[in-house]
């Protein structure tokens, strides 16, 4: 599909269509950006924006994040899911404080070089934070490439083509390429979803080479998700909302009443490995330094 014809749908259905976002807003800014986009790893919008909102409140630059201990930021994540996004921010903003005197940087590579931040977070953060024109590839992207360009239902796993893939559909100009970026997540997330895609209401319907194949059932070769239920990542959740909501605790307190016992030590430890809580003299606490 010619880059031209792609921006061509998108631009204009994309400033009809758009959902009205936090990080949508004009001077939204670099470091707003970089927080939604840690929140939004895994986690739906709809959980986001609250939190988003919050933290910004009390945190709203990377110097003001840093200044506090990294167990405020475990604490403020609350139940936002996969913890240690909170940890890689709060590093984040030290490095940021340290190194760009507390400005978040707009180079990809530095971007890179920042705790928790991979290769689809450094670039939206340059292109949609300060208009860079670079490829921006989450999920969604990857899924409206797969079915419009290649023809398949699904992505397949993650894999550095994806970025070349997008670069082929971007716009020259930087206005046009951020627009491109933010359309196609946009038409991935309301329009061609994962289960049900709305076809009809898809401004590349009959440039679509996936439609134009009779949309063919093609394998879906993505990792599957295990459950959350009943998992070690819910016993994780439990010891670290126990320390959130009651403080330190002796480790033989901390779920004393967890069904599985060798669970609860497998989280313990884990948690202890990933640096989201400290034990001194046997007494379980969030981080401190």
């Amino acid at each position: 599909m010619p880059a031209s014809s792609l921006a061509a749908r998108l631009i204009p259905w994309y400033a009809r269509e758009k959902r009205d976002l936090p990080w949508r807003a004009e001077g939204f800014g670099a470091w707003g950006v970089l927080v939604s986009e840690f929140m939004l790893q895994q986690t739906p919008v709809n959980r986001v924006i609250p939190h988003l909102e919050a933290w910004l409140g009390r945190w709203p630059t990377p110097t003001a994040l840093a200044a506090d201990p990294p167990a405020e930021a475990v604490k403020q994540w609350a139940n936002l899911g996969y913890p240690r996004r909170a940890l890689w921010l709060h590093r984040a903003a030290v490095e940021i404080r340290d190194r760009h005197d507390g400005v978040v940087p707009r180079d990809v590579d530095a971007l890179l070089a920042l705790t928790g931040i991979g290769d689809y977070t450094a670039r939206a953060v340059a292109a949609f934070a300060y208009g860079d024109r670079h490829p921006v590839v989450d999920t969604n992207t990857r899924r409206v490439i797969a079915r419009a360009v290649h023809g398949r239902a699904q992505p397949g796993p993650p894999h550095r083509r994806d970025l070349a893939d997008m670069e082929a559909l971007l716009p020259d100009d930087m206005t046009g390429a951020a627009a491109v970026n933010a359309a196609a997540m946009e038409l991935g997330a309301v329009v061609c979803t994962a289960r049900s895609p709305r076809c009809a209401a898809c401004p590349l319907e009959d440039l679509c080479a996936w439609v134009l194949a009779g949309r063919p059932d093609t394998p879906d070769l993505r990792r599957r998700q295990a459950r959350y239920e009943g998992s070690d990542r819910q016993a994780r959740g439990a010891v670290l909302r126990a320390l959130r909501e009651q403080g330190a605790q002796p480790q033989v307190h901390v779920l004393a009443d967890w069904p599985d016992a060798l669970q609860r030590d497998r989280a313990i430890l884990s948690l202890l490995d990933d640096g989201l809580i400290e034990a001194e003299h046997g007494v379980l606490h969030l981080p401190r330094s």
